[in-house]
């Protein structure tokens, strides 16, 4: 089979079940950042030391989210009623709740947060607040989608809770390095 189908040469995108749209579609756009996510928690991970036990628990994390988004992709790409919808899982309010459970572990860790901060510090913590703005990005599409289609409210709470946790990991990445988080400096 080759990779081209060349189906997509006139703008538009097949959805699973069936169906084409623009490529411009909101669908698309949700799923395609989505996907784009996805990119940067690989990424993310390859940014993680493998001698180092903290980015070794993130690295772990992050490739079961990495299949959790791909797991949301093809959510997306499957319109509710649509003929594929009984072989698509759906994001589910225990996907939330683990997503929480991975919060709650990595702040555990974390130093209270006094001052507001800045995306960067080590490499890894940078890599995971460009997930997290790119992740803010997909759950503002999906909401921007939920409008006018159907939307499971769980995969817009997922999306939620991925940038919280890619917020605190980026945190917990700077202190396990021994990197300060870059405070924020008010303009005088």
């Amino acid at each position: 089979m080759k990779l081209y189908t060349k189906t997509g040469d006139d703008g538009s995108t097949g959805l699973y079940g069936g169906g084409r749209v623009m490529k411009h579609h909101p669908r698309i756009e949700a799923y395609g950042t989505v996907d784009e996510l996805n990119a940067w928690l690989g990424m993310c991970v390859c940014a993680c030391a493998p001698d180092h036990a903290t980015d070794a628990r993130m690295r772990e994390i992050l490739l079961r989210l990495q299949s959790r988004l791909f797991d949301l992709g093809a959510d997306l790409a499957t319109p509710a009623g649509s003929a594929g919808e009984s072989r698509v899982a759906r994001i589910a309010a225990r996907h939330v709740a683990e997503a929480e459970s991975f919060i709650d572990e990595i702040e555990g860790e974390n130093e209270p947060i006094r001052v507001f901060v800045l995306p960067g510090g080590s490499l890894l913590a940078a890599h995971l607040h460009v997930a997290r703005v790119v992740c803010r990005r997909a759950e503002r599409l999906l909401v921007s989608l939920g409008e006018n289609e159907s939307v499971g409210p769980e995969a817009i709470h997922f999306l939620n809770r991925l940038s919280d946790l890619f917020f605190a990991m980026a945190r917990r990445a700077n202190g396990a390095h021994g990197v300060a988080d870059v405070p924020w400096q008010k303009d005088a």
